[in-house]
């Protein structure tokens, strides 16, 4: 533990993870105790810029650090898994950005290894924290939906021109954007779910994942409710604007996410004769 208290992070990864810099430098409870990054010049930039002298080029390392309590996970997707249990194995918390692993046996032996060091495990999904679900979140609790009847979300996004990785990836192996609100809202599991893929991608990507399908959609069945939710994702040959979206309709007030980018939402609500 750090000062006061505080609680010391490393954070591994310095593209997208550097965003969270400033965060923890204002928080009260947090110290960054280091930086993990391979490409060392930008490791030695970022630190400089951000006032931060201990730094990792090996994550391996940076485990055996003995003043380190928790490391933040940004790297590229494949290495989220190994770099989690490896943390966890070194006696590490983690939290990790999503996904939290691309098979079942990964996010199995994730849970194992919290059960039996009792070490904290957060999978950092995002779509929970939004000021769009954060709003509907209060819409519901205030009773202002009325009866959920049902939900739907959406992730497209085209990743032509990203990281090689993404061509290796499967939809709905990233799909948490839109697992966690409809979940999330109700605070609910999946009992069961229903599934179907649609159209197709280029051979030599589908040859690269594993997975045909331009576009996998799912539904979703909450167990204990009679809600169901409905999600969709695709990553490639799909035109589509880029889009996170959650929908809720409600027996009194419905909400729609905006369609594309500047838009306004859509929001629903019953005549006050029909209430």
């Amino acid at each position: 533990m750090g000062q006061s208290g505080q609680v010391n992070v490393a954070i591994v990864g310095l593209g997208f993870g550097a965003e969270f810099i400033p965060i923890y430098q204002a928080h009260p409870g947090a110290n960054i105790q280091a930086i993990c990054r391979r490409n060392e010049a930008k490791l030695d930039e970022i630190g400089d810029a951000c006032g931060i002298e201990k730094r990792y080029t090996s994550y391996d390392e940076l485990l055996t650090d003995p003043a380190i309590d928790f490391v933040h996970i940004n790297s590229p997707i494949p290495d989220h898994a190994p770099m989690s249990i490896a943390a966890l194995k070194a006696g590490k918390h983690v939290m990790c950005t999503v996904p939290m692993a691309t098979t079942i046996e990964e996010c199995e032996q994730i849970v194992a290894l919290v059960k039996e060091t009792g070490l904290k495990y957060m999978m950092a999904e995002t779509v929970v924290y939004s000021r769009e679900f954060l709003f509907i979140k209060e819409l519901y609790e205030k009773g202002e939906l009325g009866k959920i009847q049902y939900m739907q979300a959406s992730h497209p996004q085209d990743m032509e021109g990203w990281p090689e990785y993404w061509e290796r990836m499967i939809p709905m192996h990233y799909a948490t954007h839109v697992v966690s609100p409809v979940l999330g809202l109700v605070k609910g599991r999946a009992e069961y779910v229903s599934c179907l893929g649609s159209g197709t991608i280029d051979p030599k990507l589908a040859e690269k994942s594993g997975n045909k399908f331009a576009v996998e959609s799912c539904h979703i069945k909450i167990k204990d409710t009679d809600i169901a939710a409905h999600i969709w994702r695709f990553l490639f040959d799909t035109a589509r604007q880029y889009r996170e979206s959650f929908d809720v309709y409600g027996s009194k007030k419905s909400f729609e996410w905006t369609l594309v980018e500047g838009q306004e939402v859509v929001k629903v609500k019953v005549p006050p004769e029909s209430e």
